[in-house]
């Protein structure tokens, strides 16, 4: 019976260990930091139309990681993204999203719920990696629900590592409005 309770224990604590490093939050270091050039990216779009990170050059970008197409917090985030788009387009920034689906289901995705924004199909994670959104269990992966929003010289201007997706979109927008006040002021 002492045998048998120590290996259950053991199991529960590799377990335990296990999901500890696949479920761990990213570290801080791995993260692009405030300031930092935006790690690149080169990605079809749900109208397998190349996407670059210097085609936003000279604009505004939130540049928002989410998990899965068509799920709940997914959906509201983007729809509330797509409600708010045009106050986001009259601060002279672009909304861009990224998830690790590919470029039919982001078209089915922008199609149902009319987004008017790119969608990235980042399906070999290249793009997840570099700004440290990768997550997952084995063999399962998606990115975290994270954004960036990029400053038009191509640097990190603000990171949300937590975000939440009922009120996101007037989040980047109080938050757009700050950073672009403070970048005129500078240039003054």
């Amino acid at each position: 019976m002492n045998s048998t309770s120590l290996s259950l224990g053991g199991i529960v604590l590799l377990i335990l260990v296990i999901s500890f490093v696949l479920l761990r939050p990213a570290m801080a270091a791995d993260t692009p930091k405030v300031g930092e050039a935006a790690p690149d990216f080169n990605l079809l779009d749900q109208n397998s139309k190349q996407q670059r990170l210097e085609d936003y050059r000279g604009q505004w970008l939130v540049l928002y990681f989410y998990p899965k197409d068509d799920t709940p917090g997914c959906t509201t985030e983007a729809c509330n993204f797509r409600d708010d788009y045009y106050r986001i387009r009259a601060l002279k920034a672009a909304v861009v999203g990224v998830s690790l689906d590919d470029v039919a289901s982001h078209k089915e995705f922008a199609d149902k719920y009319h987004l008017p924004f790119p969608l990235l199909a980042d399906s070999k994670h290249t793009v997840a990696e570099a700004y440290n959104v990768l997550s997952g269990f084995g063999p399962i992966k998606f990115t975290r629900r994270q954004t960036f929003i990029i400053d038009p010289q191509g640097k990190i201007a603000h990171h949300y590592p937590q975000v939440t997706a009922s009120r996101h979109a007037t989040e980047i927008i109080s938050d757009l409005k700050k950073l672009i006040e403070i970048a005129e002021k500078n240039k003054g």
